[in-house]
């Protein structure tokens, strides 16, 4: 039998347990700054002047999910992990930043999540630049002056603006070449023959510093730089092509049975490939440090969040586990549940977390995995394992499906998270590859259709008390399959079936807060006594 093929996957699992972030939103607060801050990159000499054109889904939220804040951080050039993020806007007029934001409305030409960013550098430099937020922190560069391209940092990314003249590719290539830097793809892209031309080299790892100033110099070459999305793997390491990758769940399976492996040990295997094993290693201990401190702390001290709708909730779950746990949910699932609350006050306090795989829906991986660990006692190496198989399952599902509300619903969020969480589940009590991808499945099944109607387009209500079905659906999913309840729709089919109904969601249901609970009146009148957005 033929082996299936595999494409050059270079995702890194912090691509999908992450980034580490400042909440509240992953597509629409880190993703957007990833946008700004690599159209920044394009501009030699400080920025003083932008404007940020929004579309879709951003036009409509921008102020409640602080992507407004989040673009002005990205041209500034802060990470996504930074908690200036929220005092972007000082930070700009003190470094005198003139930045102004413009509402484009709706356009279903171009992705829901797509800013076009105006910049003019102090030297009267001018370059248009749009971007686009996938989800989970991705992004993509789609257009640079009117000329379509195709940048995602995936891979090292070398971007080369100059004239469309005879030749120069071949001077391109044979420089890089000298300089023994592996090409994985190149694309060139001009506005017309003669006219303005941009290429784009992706490459197995980051080119000698010594290259841009070479290639600076060849003749027609207008501008040269090397670009870097913050938290991506590309960033640290080169693309793999390693045996270990897989493109779907029956991969999946089959990579664990060749190797006697679990899921998370194929996909730690995978990782250490990818970024090295101590790259690998010391990005799991922090991932799980900023998991136990974001699941906690704001149970023992809520804070309000940006729009005050909420704030405190995880703390009632955690103090009423004695009353009900019992009787309901259960001393384990209450703890999980007070947990991935608790997850969703701090991202909405615009505090530090981990997506996992968004914003929006990252308490439900953290808070199942880290309670069922500390009921049963396993230490840091099982939950370690637990969040490798998480995040295998979040890969496959962004493949093949998408992760951002903005794009295919709740169902692409939550969903996406109870179906990690309930892989890691099994996979932490001992089950199998093949029941943890049943449990996956389960809890997709069990959550399709699920619409994203945030309420004033804060990551607030119904957000939190989402993440708290999510853990409910993954608890679930996880004892159906571990008690050997099979699936009759395999995972893959599943992860298919998800896709197609986000694309049939209408955009009201999308994220957009037009439609489903923000569209109620109850709903309205809060906004209106909310202030969050600044209207």
């Amino acid at each position: 039998m033929a082996a299936k093929p595999q494409t050059l996957a270079t995702t890194s699992a912090f691509e999908v347990l992450g980034p580490v972030m400042v909440g509240p939103s992953s597509s629409h607060t880190a993703g957007a700054l990833r946008c700004a801050r690599v159209a920044a990159s394009l501009l030699e000499g400080r920025i003083a002047r932008v404007r940020f054109t929004l579309w879709n889904s951003f036009a409509h939220t921008y102020h409640g999910h602080g992507t407004d804040r989040a673009l002005v951080a990205g041209i500034l050039g802060l990470d996504t992990d930074d908690e200036r993020i929220r005092n972007a806007f000082e930070l700009a007029r003190e470094s005198g930043l003139d930045f102004e934001f413009v509402e484009a409305g709706d356009d279903s030409s171009v992705h829901p999540n797509t800013v076009d960013i105006d910049m003019e550098t102090e030297g009267g430099v001018r370059c248009q630049v749009r971007g686009e937020s996938l989800g989970g922190g991705k992004m993509r560069i789609s257009r640079i002056d009117g000329v379509g391209v195709d940048i995602t940092g995936a891979y090292a990314t070398l971007f080369v603006a100059h004239k469309d003249a005879p030749g120069i590719l071949a001077s391109l290539t044979h420089l890089l070449a000298m300089a023994e830097v592996n090409i994985a793809f190149c694309r060139t892209y001009r506005t017309e023959q003669g006219g303005r031309a941009y290429s784009v080299f992706e490459t197995d790892g980051a080119p000698d510093a010594s290259v841009l100033p070479m290639i600076r110099r060849i003749r027609d070459v207008g501008f040269a730089t090397f670009i870097s999305v913050p938290g991506s793997a590309s960033a640290t390491a080169p693309g793999v092509t390693a045996e270990e990758l897989f493109d779907d769940g029956a991969q999946l399976l089959d990579a664990c049975a060749e190797r006697g492996l679990s899921i998370g040990g194929v996909m730690e295997l995978r990782e250490r490939g990818l970024t090295g094993e101590k790259f690998a290693q010391e990005s799991m201990r922090h991932i799980i440090q900023v998991m136990r401190d974001e699941t906690t702390a704001p149970i023992a001290d809520p804070k309000p969040s940006l729009g005050g709708f909420i704030g405190g909730e995880a703390q009632l779950v955690s103090r009423g586990a004695d009353n009900w746990g019992a009787s309901l949910m259960g001393e384990v699932q209450t703890a999980a549940v007070a947990r991935a609350m608790a997850v969703l006050e701090r991202s909405a306090a615009m505090g530090v977390i981990v997506a996992a795989p968004t914003a929006g829906s990252a308490g439900v991986v953290p808070g199942c995995v880290l309670a069922v660990a500390d009921a049963i006692g396993a230490g840091d190496d099982a939950v370690a394992s637990a969040l490798w198989c998480a995040a295998a399952v979040g890969l496959n599902i962004q493949t093949h499906a998408c992760v951002a509300g903005a794009e295919g619903g709740c169902q692409a969020e939550v969903g996406s998270a109870a179906a990690m969480a309930a892989a890691a589940l099994v996979e932490l009590l001992g089950g199998t590859p093949e029941q943890a991808l049943t449990a996956s499945s389960l809890a997709i099944s069990n959550l399709l259709g699920l619409v994203c109607d945030p309420v004033g387009g804060l990551v607030e209500i119904p957000c939190q008390a989402r993440n708290a079905i999510g853990v409910a659906a993954a608890f679930s999913a996880a004892q159906l399959a571990l008690s050997g309840v099979s699936w009759f729709i395999p995972f893959d089919e599943v992860v298919h079936a998800m896709a197609e109904v986000g694309h049939a969601l209408p955009s009201r249901l999308r994220e957009t807060a037009r439609g489903g609970l923000a569209a109620t009146p109850a709903a309205h009148a809060a906004c209106a006594a909310c202030g969050a957005c600044g209207r």
